[in-house]
């Protein structure tokens, strides 16, 4: 993983990159009406592609992993050298490429989440950003896709005449969505995770020197402690001791090649 920006972090590539750059792809693809596949990742989403095989060589696939937090950040830096002075976050990424949509005219679809998210997640948009296009929502269907159904999502993204799809179904199903879906679309999507949640007002973000401190882990077991302790206090520690081995050498970390075939499932 020497070639651009692509980065081995624990055997999966992340990109050593600013919202800059990850804003332009987004939007370079849009403009030429080419597929792209981008994730932020923090430290659960670098960890379900350790222990998921399969999922790791989809996240290799993918054309832009950004570093989501703070340790992911400092994974590339401590071990690349990467020099990177900020994460690029989700969320905010999301906000920065909407203001581009806004401001050339790119319509962009949602996907995923509940209805009930959805239409606080619109006005929301609509507010922050009165040029912008929505050319159509649609919530998650809690389920496995259908036989055919990937290809009727597709169509009714297409004929919505939407340059963008950002994806909100949580980690990994965003990116599993993304991976099965970006052969069917001519245009990026974007696996946004708690996007949708923070900018419909249902999630409140940490206070700066937290984030900045890389303890929004801690803040959001804080907010969500039955749901979200798995998460942090078993892969945090295990995310350590790997990058601590990646480090040594006492473990290569090699990754898996890039996934090639669609999925035979996926959750819509």
């Amino acid at each position: 993983m020497t070639g651009g920006t692509k980065r081995n972090v624990l055997g999966v590539g992340v990109d050593a990159t600013d919202y800059t750059r990850a804003t332009e792809a987004v939007v370079d693809a849009a403009r030429q009406r080419r597929p792209l596949a981008l994730t932020a990742l923090a430290v659960h989403g670098v960890m379900t592609g350790v222990l998921d095989p399969a999922h790791n060589a989809r996240l290799n696939a993918f054309d832009v992993v950004t570093p989501d937090g703070q340790p992911v950040r400092w994974a590339l830096n401590l071990l690349h050298g990467a020099g990177l002075t900020d994460r690029v976050y989700g969320p905010e990424l999301t906000l920065r490429v909407l203001a581009r949509f806004a401001d050339e005219g790119l319509p962009v679809y949602l996907y995923g989440s509940t209805e009930e998210t959805l239409s606080r997640l619109i006005p929301a948009l609509e507010r922050k950003f009165p040029a912008l296009k929505i050319a159509g929502v649609e919530p998650s269907k809690f389920r496995a896709v259908l036989p055919g159904e990937d290809a009727e999502i597709a169509d009714r993204i297409r004929s919505s005449g939407a340059r963008l799809v950002l994806v909100g179904l949580g980690c990994p199903r965003q990116e599993v969505f993304a991976y099965a879906m970006r052969p069917l679309l001519d245009m990026p999507l974007m696996a946004v995770g708690a996007a949708f949640d923070y900018h419909a007002g249902l999630l409140r973000n940490p206070p700066p020197w937290m984030q900045r401190a890389g303890l929004e882990w801690f803040w959001r077991l804080g907010l969500e402690p039955k749901r979200l302790w798995r998460r942090y206090v078993i892969l945090n520690p295990a995310y350590l001791a790997r990058l601590a081995a990646q480090k040594t050498g006492l473990w290569k970390a090699t990754p898996p090649a890039p996934a090639t075939g669609r999925p035979s499932t996926f959750d819509v």
